[in-house]
């Protein structure tokens, strides 16, 4: 008999992994098709709080890729799920879109300028300077600070764009208070999804393009990692972290075979 620990539960990435921007990467929808097939409980995950899971699902779909909503979690879900659990009932000044604000709403949060208990930054495309001053104004009178996540910056078709860790990098040089970040690469983003499917860490596996964010958060929350080659973190870099992913793979077609493995443990997979 084997000693090895079985792939029960799979979380994934989604930029970089999936999708780059809209375009699907190859063999992104057989992989899911072949999750949803096996029967296994999996997450998509994503640092992105500008959109609800619905949104997320409909944009994915236009992709070609068929997530049920249920199967992706965000750092603005994430978010909400803390806050729930730190300060139940609470209010919040919120800088950010609808991924955020209706998460908020959904675990009873009040959205108010007036004395919140939270400053909440998430990631928009319409930063105003007169919400970052009303942001800056109201940490320096005792609102706690949060970020959904350190990503200082994001792609676009033109470029790259400013991103929640810049924007929070201007709060915190004006108030001279860090936020507390959520999202990836905090392991608390793990164990919230963990949590969402019911999963023990020693039978999950995250899935990731990036090692400073998905990589190390996995590693952190106690599970195997698998990098592939497709996004951010090329594969000749990850020899430059101090940390290795478990596996490493080219791309997310090279575990469709893996995914469709029901009976499958760690010491039989040779990527």
């Amino acid at each position: 008999m084997t000693s090895g620990k079985p792939f029960d539960y799979w979380l994934t990435d989604m930029d970089g992994v999936l999708v780059h921007e809209e375009t699907p990467i190859p063999g992104a929808q057989e992989f899911v098709d072949t999750l949803k097939a096996s029967g296994r409980p999996f997450l998509v995950l994503t640092n992105n709080s500008i959109f609800t899971p619905r949104d997320l699902r409909s944009r994915l779909l236009g992709s070609g890729i068929d997530v049920p909503e249920a199967s992706i979690w965000t750092s603005a879900l994430a978010t909400a799920q803390f806050l729930a659990e730190q300060r139940p009932g609470g209010s919040a000044y919120v800088v950010g879109e609808a991924g955020l604000t209706t998460a908020l709403h959904d675990v009873g949060y009040v959205m108010t300028d007036r004395d919140p208990d939270y400053v909440v930054l998430g990631e928009t495309r319409t930063y105003s300077f007169e919400a970052i001053t009303r942001a800056i104004r109201l940490v320096d009178g005792g609102a706690r600070f949060l970020a959904t996540n350190p990503d200082t910056s994001g792609p676009s078709q033109q470029g790259k764009l400013p991103a929640t860790g810049s924007v929070a990098a201007l709060i915190s040089t004006a108030t001279g208070r860090r936020p507390y970040f959520i999202g990836k690469p905090n392991p608390l983003m793990m164990r919230s999804a963990l949590n969402q499917l019911g999963a023990h860490s020693e039978t999950a596996v995250m899935i990731g393009d990036r090692m400073d964010t998905d990589i190390i958060s996995g590693l952190e929350a106690g599970m195997r990692t698998i990098h592939v080659g497709t996004g951010s973190t090329r594969p000749d870099e990850v020899k430059d972290f101090p940390y290795r992913p478990t596996w490493t793979v080219p791309s997310i077609a090279d575990l469709i075979e893996l995914a469709s493995r029901t009976d499958l443990v760690d010491t039989e997979f040779r990527p």
